[in-house]
């Protein structure tokens, strides 16, 4: 397992926010977790609407939830051509 990095190659989440223990030391315990991701389509815009839809729904202001759904393009999981676990 790589060194866990400040936040989740997914989603880009701090992992000190992340409230739950990680099961994989790149993501936090929203993206991946028993054993696999809970997102396993590969369309990054997809991904972002219903991260986005999540974070309205727990209370996040609108445009920070705006911001950090666009912020997540930029993730490395995205960046790769295939995903590893």
């Amino acid at each position: 397992m790589e060194k866990a990095r400040g936040q989740c190659d997914m989603c880009l989440m701090p992992f000190s926010r992340d409230p739950n223990p990680r099961e994989h030391a790149n993501y936090c315990s929203y993206c991946y977790c028993n054993g696999d991701f809970v997102y396993s389509g590969s369309d990054v815009k997809e991904f972002q609407r219903m991260s986005y839809q999540k974070m309205r729904e727990s209370g996040m202001f609108m445009p920070l939830a705006w911001l950090f759904s666009w912020m997540i393009q930029f993730a490395p999981h995205w960046k790769k051509p295939a995903r590893d676990s």
